[in-house]
């Protein structure tokens, strides 16, 4: 792994691309697992899934999106990604917006209780 990876209880991301108006990562999810129900105020994510199966909720809503297909997540939406397959999710996800800080999350739920 690279310097820019990140390990969390349910997997890892890594920072592809940042500036002051972008930020890129690849987020690996293992089997089983999910990440919490949250939101941000400064920034709108894009979701592409690469490979595995996503079980997704937004505001809510849940629905299943397979490699290909893309999930548009708006700011203050509630949203949570998760891997119920028995293989790796892995996932693109692009940031826009004005602050992409890992303080911008807030949890609703979490697994992992952070």
């Amino acid at each position: 792994m690279s310097q820019d990876d990140s390990t969390r209880p349910w997997g890892r991301y890594e920072v592809l691309q940042e500036s002051d108006a972008h930020k890129v990562k690849c987020i690996y999810v293992k089997p089983g697992t999910r990440l919490s129900y949250q939101r941000h105020q400064k920034r709108r994510e894009h979701w592409f899934i690469v490979s595995g199966v996503a079980t997704v909720v937004i505001d809510g809503e849940t629905f299943t999106k397979h490699p290909g297909e893309t999930v548009s997540v708006q700011m203050g939406q509630l949203h949570r990604i998760g891997n119920s397959g028995d293989v790796e999710l892995v996932f693109v996800e692009i940031q826009t917006g004005t602050y992409f800080g890992e303080d911008d999350i807030e949890r609703l739920e979490d697994d992992y209780a952070r």
